[in-house]
C-alpha cells in the first residue's frame, strides 16, 4: 500500500511539472513572441507573432562564433539575456549595434534589473524546468535594419561572440572578377574577365591551372557558399564555404573576397554552372501558424547563377573511359610497337656492329701511333746518354742510363690507360734524366681534390709535351730553365698543362716535329673512341714562354 502511494505521488508531480511547462509556453505564445537560442547559450530573442517566417541560429565553418538569425518578415525583436545560477553574471560584457552604428559599448549586466524565470534547461534532453536569471537588452526595431550583438566573458575576452539580427532583404551575390591563372617564364600570370555576364566563354589552354572567383564585397560575406555544377550530368563537381582575402582589392580600395579552384575540376569542355547562394537553411524556421514554407522561387531570387562555357585544349575522361580507350590505345600502339621493335633492333645491331668496328679500326690506329710515340721517345732517350757520354761525364751518363732502363720498361708497356699517380712518376723519371744533361728545373703540382691513384687516362699523354719543353723550351737556359706540369680539377673536367719559359714559338706555323704531329693525330683518335669526354688541345706561346694545356671534358 505504501509502495502504490509512492507511485502514486510521483505520477502526481510529474503531471504538475508538465502542466507548469505547458503553462509557460503558453504564456510565451499569449505575448505574442517566439522563442529561440543565439550565439553562446546566452541569448534568446521574442518576435512578434505576425511574422511568416523566422530563420534562426545559423552557424557557418568559417564563422564558429557567429550567429545569423534572418528576419524577413519581422517587425521586432525582443532580445532576452539569461544566466544560470552558477553563471558569474558580473564577468558579462556585451556591445550592441543598429546598422554598424553603437547604441551600448562594453556595458555590464545591472543585477537589480535581473528576474528569476522558470523555464526549460537546454543541458538535459527531456523537458526539466530550472530557475535562471534573465533581464531584456531592449526591444529593436528591426525591418530594413541589421542588430548586431557581441558579448564576451571578461575571464575569457578572446572569445568574442557574435549574434547578428538581420531585418533586410539579402541582396543577390555579384561575381566582380573572374580569373584565369597561367604558367610563365617568371612565375605565374592572370587574365582577368571584369564584369562578367551571365554566360562566360573560357578557354583553358595547356598553361592554365587555377580559376578564381571575386565576389563583390558585402557585410554578410560568410553567409554565401559557392559551388560549381556539370549541367549535362547536373552534378555538383565543386564546393566551398568559405571566403579568402587579401589578393584583389576593389574601387574602395578594400579586398574583396575570392574562391580559387583548380582547373582538373574541369573534366571536360562544356557547360558549367556557378552557383553562389546565401547557407540559409530554409527548412529551420519558425512562425505563428507552422505551416509556411518558402517556395523555391523565393530562394532563387537570393541566388546568383552564372553559365560558364568551357573549352579545354586538352581533356580529362572518366576512369572508365579513360579505361577503355588506353586498352584500345595500348592494342594499337602495342601492335604497332613490336613491329618497330622489330626493324630497330634489326637496324641498332647493323649500327652497332659498325660503330664497333670504327672504335677497334681507331683503336689499332691509336696503337699504330703509340708504336711510333716509343721509338721517338726511345730514340730521344739515347740521344741524351750519347750526348753526355761524348762529355765524359760518366757518373751522370750511368744514373742516367738508370732511370732510363725503369722508365723503358713502363713506356713499351701495352696498358692504354694508366693513373695519374703512374703519369706523375713516368714524367719525373724522364725530367730527373734530362736535368743530369740540361741543369733546368720543374715542378709537378696538382689539385688537392683530384684523387691520383683512382683517376686514370691515356698513357704517355703528356711525355711529348713535355720533351718539347725541355728540347725546344729550356735546353739552353741552363739552371735558369723552369718547367711547371699542373693536373687541375674544373668542375668535371681534368685540366693537363705544361709550362716552360723558353723562347716560345709562332703557333701559326705548322711544325715539323714529329711528336707534335703524332700527339694531334692522337688526340683526334681518341675523341673518335670516347665521344663523351672530348679532349681539347690548347698551345699559347710568347717569347716569355709556351703554355700546353689539355682538356678533357666530363672526364671526372
Amino acid at each position: 500500500m505504501k509502495i502504490k502511494l509512492n507511485t502514486m505521488k510521483k505520477i502526481i508531480f510529474t503531471f504538475f511539472i508538465f502542466i507548469i511547462a505547458l503553462s509557460i509556453v503558453n504564456a510565451q505564445k499569449g505575448i505574442g513572441y517566439n522563442v529561440s537560442y543565439a550565439t553562446g547559450g546566452r541569448l534568446k530573442m521574442g518576435v512578434d507573432s505576425v511574422a511568416k517566417n523566422v530563420y534562426y541560429g545559423l552557424k557557418f565553418p568559417n564563422q564558429p562564433n557567429t550567429s545569423f538569425n534572418y528576419l524577413p518578415d519581422v517587425d521586432s525583436v525582443n532580445i532576452q539575456v539569461y544566466f544560470r545560477k552558477r553563471d558569474s553574471v558580473a564577468h558579462y560584457r556585451y556591445t550592441i549595434l543598429a546598422d554598424d552604428k553603437p547604441i551600448a559599448v562594453n556595458k555590464s549586466i545591472n543585477k537589480a534589473e535581473l528576474k528569476e524565470v522558470l523555464r526549460p534547461d537546454d543541458d538535459f534532453i527531456d523537458v526539466v524546468l530550472a530557475v535562471f536569471d534573465s533581464t531584456s537588452l531592449g526591444i529593436f526595431p528591426i525591418k530594413d535594419k541589421t542588430i548586431t550583438i557581441l558579448s564576451y566573458d571578461i575571464q575569457r575576452p578572446q572569445d568574442v561572440y557574435k549574434t547578428v539580427f538581420y531585418g533586410k532583404p539579402i541582396p543577390r551575390a555579384k561575381i566582380e572578377v573572374l580569373a584565369k591563372r597561367f604558367a610563365t617564364e617568371k612565375g605565374v600570370d592572370y587574365s582577368h574577365i571584369t564584369d562578367p555576364k551571365e554566360r562566360i566563354d573560357l578557354t583553358f589552354t595547356e598553361k592554365d591551372d587555377e580559376l578564381t572567383i571575386v565576389k563583390e564585397r558585402s557585410d554578410i560575406d560568410y553567409l554565401y557558399s559557392t559551388s560549381i555544377k556539370n549541367k549535362k550530368t547536373d552534378k555538383i563537381i565543386f564546393e566551398s564555404t568559405s571566403w579568402l582575402y587579401g589578393g584583389y582589392l576593389n574601387e574602395a580600395g578594400k579586398h574583396s573576397p575570392y574562391v580559387d579552384i583548380d582547373r582538373s575540376i574541369f573534366k571536360k569542355s562544356g557547360d558549367y554552372e556557378i552557383i553562389i547562394q546565401p547557407l540559409i537553411k530554409w527548412d529551420r524556421y519558425l512562425n505563428s501558424h507552422r505551416k509556411y514554407d518558402i517556395s523555391p522561387k523565393e530562394i532563387e531570387k537570393y541566388t546568383a547563377r552564372y553559365t560558364l562555357a568551357v573549352t579545354l585544349d586538352q581533356e580529362n575522361y572518366t576512369k572508365k573511359e579513360l579505361l577503355t580507350y588506353t586498352l584500345i590505345a595500348v592494342f594499337s600502339i602495342g601492335s604497332i610497337f613490336l613491329v618497330i621493335l622489330y626493324f630497330t633492333r634489326k637496324r641498332n645491331k647493323k649500327t652497332l656492329a659498325e660503330k664497333e668496328q670504327q672504335k677497334n679500326t681507331a683503336k689499332l690506329q691509336l696503337n699504330s701511333i703509340r708504336s711510333q710515340l716509343n721509338p721517338h721517345f726511345l730514340f730521344n732517350a739515347l740521344a741524351g746518354i750519347q750526348n753526355l757520354m761524348n762529355k765524359n761525364d760518366i757518373d751522370n751518363a750511368n744514373k742516367y742510363l738508370s732511370k732510363f732502363a725503369r722508365l723503358t720498361r713502363n713506356v713499351l708497356g701495352d696498358k692504354e690507360l694508366i693513373s695519374l699517380s703512374h703519369e706523375k712518376d713516368l714524367l719525373n723519371d724522364y725530367l730527373q734524366m734530362e736535368q743530369l744533361r740540361f741543369g733546368f728545373n720543374y715542378e709537378i703540382d696538382y689539385s688537392g681534390d683530384i684523387d691520383l691513384a683512382n683517376i686514370e687516362i691515356p698513357s704517355m699523354l703528356l711525355q711529348p709535351f713535355v720533351e718539347n719543353a725541355v728540347k725546344h723550351g729550356v735546353s739552353q737556359k741552363a739552371n735558369d730553365g723552369k718547367i711547371m706540369i699542373e693536373f687541375i680539377r674544373q668542375s668535371n673536367d681534368l685540366i693537363l698543362t705544361v709550362t716552360d719559359n723558353g723562347n716560345g714559338f709562332d703557333t701559326g706555323k705548322q711544325k715539323s716535329g714529329l711528336g707534335l704531329q703524332l700527339s694531334n693525330s692522337r688526340i683526334a683518335l681518341l675523341n673518335n673512341i670516347y665521344k663523351e669526354n672530348r679532349f681539347t688541345l690548347a698551345i699559347q706561346s710568347s717569347t716569355d714562354g709556351t703554355k700546353i694545356s689539355l682538356i678533357l671534358t666530363d672526364w671526372l
